[in-house]
């Protein structure tokens, strides 16, 4: 009988990668120099922090701001931003700005890592990638400085640099105070800055190069601006601002007369709060008003918006706006009756239907499994632990007031929902797939069955 052999895969690496990263950030962040009162820090305490940061999910067991020392906020953002970037990315980005030709495994890693379809000027794409975020993040940080030093000092550039790379990164830490960005619910630069930079980072690092491009284009040849992008870009952006509008929308009217949220602020300041809580659910975790104090419909829109999350080849989580839009397109196409799903004049391969409903149907499984044993360690409402672990699956941050209070059991099944949420439910379920040779593929019998 033929022994099966295991194999380190490409996707084997980036799972590893971003494990010893946070293993590392977590020795860091256990150390007493790390800790805001010198002590040594929990190792559990210390690991939650580094799964959340370099998962870019935002859900603290500790506050940011008190607890940990200067040394202790350094360790997090640069965490926080190998997360966002991707560990591949930094080795390779280092590698490149030493002159250092790639090799063959070091393409394969990039491309499995940014979910691309080819190999082809992988160093550009990097370089840029690179460039861009920092371009980004950096404007970012100038916008929150016109705030954040006239209240903080010296000390607000720090915290401006700190907020700029959680946002674009879409982590949701912040080292302002314990209750996130409340301080500043109707403030319009750091709402509008925050939102911004979510949204950059949201829509994912291949709409950035075809915006550019096509605007290049169309200074060059004047052609349609719309109809020269990409149908991933089509996509993206449509679903983007259909999400953000539509949650916007049903947030508004669902809090509009809450006391606990909106009811004391005039109409422009409650669309300011109702899209910013929009915004922040894909991924990003911020939080302007306390998610507790949101009526049980808006919670709900709010856990769809988590679970869809951001769009492939950013620094956002959930399933993806495109594997969403090609879910919904597919059902339309079969209660149309039609052989194949379109959008926008385009056909979407089986191929890729396939995949989206896999990455769905995992993450709704992972989400399930998390929520199941959460449920069973905690007394906390079902609506709680659903929206802890839906947060946790689609890296996104927010918390109806549960993570400070898990036990040391609740604090493991969130690190692993927070990892498994961020290396991705279906590659984890690859890399540790063995590869069996088969010589002969036949065909089963075709035979017809009953669904629905």
């Amino acid at each position: 009988m033929r022994k099966t052999r295991f194999s380190i895969s490409t996707t084997h690496y980036i799972l590893l990668s971003f494990l010893a990263t946070i293993l590392l950030g977590s020795v860091l962040l256990a150390l007493p120099i790390s800790s805001a009162s010198g002590k040594a820090t929990p190792f559990v305490d210390a690991l939650f922090t580094a799964t959340t940061s370099t998962c870019v999910t935002g859900l603290v067991v500790v506050p940011t701001v008190s607890a940990w020392s200067l040394f202790g906020q350094i360790v997090i953002l640069i965490l926080i931003q190998i997360g966002g970037l991707g560990v591949i990315t930094i080795m390779t980005s280092i590698a490149v700005m030493l002159h250092r030709r790639l090799k063959l495994s070091d393409r394969l890693l990039l491309q499995d890592s940014f979910n691309l379809n080819t190999m082809s000027g992988l160093e550009i794409f990097v370089k840029k990638v690179i460039k861009g975020t920092l371009l980004v993040e950096a404007i970012g940080a100038c916008c929150y400085m016109t705030v954040f030093i006239p209240e903080f000092g010296i000390k607000g550039v720090w915290i401006s640099v700190f907020t700029s790379v959680s946002a674009f990164c879409n982590a949701g830490i912040d080292i302002l105070a314990e209750n996130s960005l409340c301080n500043y619910v109707v403030n319009p630069i750091i709402n509008i800055t925050t939102c911004i930079l979510i949204i950059c980072g949201g829509l994912g690092y291949i709409v950035w190069w075809d915006l550019l491009c096509v605007c290049k284009e169309k200074r060059e040849k004047k052609t349609s601006f719309w109809r020269s992008l990409t149908l991933h870009s089509k996509i993206v952006i449509c679903t983007t601002a259909l999400l953000i509008v539509l949650g916007g929308v049903l947030i508004l009217l669902f809090e509009y007369n809450n006391p606990n949220t909106m009811q004391n602020y005039s109409l422009f300041e409650k669309i300011e709060i109702a899209l910013f809580q929009s915004i922040t659910t894909r991924t990003a975790g911020f939080a302007t008003i306390p998610q507790e104090n949101f009526s049980n419909s808006s919670a709900i829109v709010c856990l769809l918006l988590m679970f869809i999350g951001g769009s492939p080849v950013g620094t956002a989580g959930g399933i993806k706006t495109v594997t969403f839009a090609v879910l919904v397109f597919s059902a339309i196409a079969t209660i149309k009756n039609q052989k194949e799903a379109s959008v926008f004049g385009r056909s979407i391969s089986k191929e890729m239907i396939g995949k989206a409903t896999a990455v769905t149907g995992v993450s709704f499984a992972t989400l399930f499994l998390a929520t199941v044993l959460l449920s069973a360690v905690t007394d906390a409402n079902a609506l709680d632990v659903v929206y802890e672990t839906v947060s946790a699956t689609a890296t996104v941050g927010l918390t109806r007031n549960l993570t400070s209070s898990l036990s040391c059991c609740g604090k493991w099944i969130i690190i692993a929902t927070m990892y498994l949420g961020r290396v991705g439910p279906v590659s984890l379920a690859v890399a540790f797939s063995f590869k069996r040779e088969k010589k002969n593929i036949i065909k089963n019998p075709v035979e017809d069955i009953r669904v629905g």
